[in-house]
């Protein structure tokens, strides 16, 4: 569906727009089967269209969010003259990672056609969303090898931006969240306490776990 061929989309205004155009279009055909959960009609339709446009939203804005600081850190560490070749590398990685999870799609419809436990469906997405961001990854540690060849600071650059990319994109997720709808809820864009911090309460859910209350 979205062939990327990466020695051709590397420095090409032609290429940049493939790249914009595999970002949305996997995005967003992950994200309709994603919420297609709850059906494909009436409220499932909504959830299914809603969900079309968040996943390409998550990436698109994690990487708008995390882009700047990494620049200033590019040219902190006396690394901005590569910075055109980072910023393809990085294009091209949230590319893969869309066209990934847009193939992955049709294992998302089997597990709900075979499975009707919302849990269940939460963790498989779950799963798809890392197994797609591990081939990114892979993808982005082969392009930046000549960098890192050029310069070791690349190395550093390369894990801080892995760090803070996935940082940002746990919140966004938190934020944009459904993105398959819970049964007996109400569909709406965004849930009622959207901008709660993820953190915050991951770290209330522990602290109740351990201290049992």
């Amino acid at each position: 569906m979205l062939a990327l061929d990466l020695r051709q989309l590397e420095g090409s205004a032609a290429g940049s727009r493939r790249l914009a155009a595999a970002i949305a279009l996997g995005g967003l055909t992950y994200g309709a089967v994603m919420g297609a959960y709850g059906g494909v009609l009436g409220q499932g339709a909504l959830q299914m269209l809603f969900s079309a446009v968040k996943v390409p939203m998550l990436l698109l804005v994690t990487f708008a969010i995390t882009l700047p600081s990494f620049f200033v850190l590019n040219t902190l560490l006396g690394l901005r003259s590569d910075f055109g070749q980072v910023l393809r590398a990085l294009l091209i990685t949230q590319a893969v990672l869309a066209v990934v999870l847009a193939s992955f799609a049709p294992y998302t419809a089997l597990w709900y056609a075979s499975s009707g436990d919302y849990d269940a469906a939460q963790l498989f997405n779950l799963a798809m969303f890392a197994a797609a961001s591990l081939v990114a990854q892979a993808v982005l540690r082969r392009l930046y090898r000549p960098l890192i060849a050029r310069s070791p600071k690349h190395r550093l650059l390369l894990g801080a931006w892995l760090g803070v990319y996935a940082f940002v994109a746990v919140q966004m997720a938190w934020v944009l969240r459904p993105f398959i709808g819970a049964p007996g809820v109400p569909t709406r864009f965004f849930r009622e306490d959207a901008w709660s911090n993820a953190y915050i309460v991951v770290a209330r859910l522990l602290w109740r776990t351990i201290s049992g209350q």
